[in-house]
């Protein structure tokens, strides 16, 4: 169980984008992926507890982890017959049943598995009021999420993610004042975390509150003026429009080298219209570091703006074979309409039909599925 205490610290964005896929903008068609909002599940599925590399528990987490859900809930089956820890197989399940979008089986699974428990609260428990959080969320039961995250607040209340969840609900359901209390609690918690502050600035501009937003961004710039780095100015700055500053400070970094200056950076450019520049700066990156697909995306976006559709493929496919990239359904959907606009329909079609097996609540996704029927 040892992985199961630095959970939470991976969960945060993946959560948020089980909550709201917003996470991944629309530009057009084409989904922009955000890496350091987009967590894939794969950090929370290994290392759960299970006894050897051949259990079943462990296939099944794989399985899940490859998005074969299906083969997952199998393989759980199985252990469950075998005698495996049904506390962690029930949790496999919950997992994989919201991969599947059964959100009610995902939330009978994982209350099964908090009923488990022997009485002492260890960190896997938390870790699964977490998903059941998400799991309500997605059931359309806003309430019992919040008392999801209210139960793991009473027992830690200095978890700064159960805060912000708590608030992205509370602002779902038109409570802002509520919100923004759990907002301001989770900066008080870490007030140089400009991960958080940009991951609040997002949501609140989703809701309307772009406003808001702005200032939480601003009062971190000015109450850390003089410690915060170029790299946080530059993308405070970049979110808050300024792209000239955002250039300033960003390109005072190393690019070539700097994963997070360079995606900054580029996506700079990219605002300004700037996409040939701004592929450079991807492509001389990825020359250095083939490991992050939201630079791939990113390069793909570009090469798309330029109509290089070929290119644009290629970098969609580069990111889809980076192990756990964590923004596999956005660059499925991206390599989709590539085809689309190369012409390939039939080839766009068959993707997408698989697509829709493994995400079947994306509502945009039809509506191009259907599209493509008639072409």
């Amino acid at each position: 169980m040892g992985e199961e205490s630095r959970v939470h610290r991976f969960k945060v964005q993946q959560l948020y984008m089980e909550m709201k896929v917003k996470y991944r903008k629309t530009k057009g068609n084409i989904r922009i992926g955000f890496a350091a909002c987009v967590l894939c599940l794969c950090p929370l599925l290994s290392g759960c507890g299970a006894e050897g590399t051949d259990s079943y528990i462990k296939q099944g987490m794989t399985a899940v982890q490859a998005l074969d859900y299906e083969e997952a809930l199998s393989l759980f089956r199985a252990g469950e017959e075998n005698g495996e820890d049904k506390r962690l197989l029930y949790r496999g399940m919950g997992i994989a049943y919201m991969g599947q979008t059964d959100y009610e089986s995902a939330i009978a699974y994982l209350e099964a598995a908090l009923k488990l428990s022997n009485g002492k609260v260890e960190d896997m428990d938390f870790d699964m009021n977490y998903y059941l959080a998400t799991a309500y969320f997605k059931n359309g039961q806003a309430q019992e999420a919040i008392q999801a995250y209210n139960a793991i607040l009473a027992l830690r209340p200095k978890e700064m993610d159960a805060y912000y969840l708590r608030g992205c609900v509370e602002l779902s359901q038109n409570d802002y004042e509520k919100a923004q209390a759990d907002f301001d609690a989770a900066i008080a918690l870490d007030p140089k975390n400009y991960d958080q502050m940009i991951r609040i600035y997002m949501v609140l501009e989703e809701y309307g509150y772009e406003e808001v937003g702005e200032r939480y961004l601003q009062n971190a710039m000015m109450e850390n003026e003089k410690s915060i780095s170029d790299y946080d100015m530059g993308r405070i700055c970049y979110y808050m429009g300024d792209y000239e500053n955002a250039r300033n400070f960003l390109t005072n970094l190393k690019t070539t080298t700097d994963y997070g200056a360079a995606l900054y950076l580029g996506r700079t450019y990219e605002a300004l219209g700037d996409y040939n520049y701004a592929a450079s700066i991807y492509a001389d990156y990825v020359e250095y570091d083939q490991t992050k697909a939201e630079i791939y995306n990113q390069l793909g976006l570009c090469r798309m703006e330029m109509g290089e559709y070929d290119l644009a493929l290629a970098a969609f496919q580069a990111a889809m074979k980076v192990e756990d990239n964590g923004m596999m359904q956005t660059l499925k959907f991206n390599e989709i309409v590539t085809y689309e606009y190369m012409g390939d329909y039939k080839t766009a079609a068959a993707l997408m039909n698989s697509y829709l097996r493994s995400y079947p609540d994306d509502e945009t996704a039809k509506r191009e599925y259907e599209f493509l029927q008639t072409r």
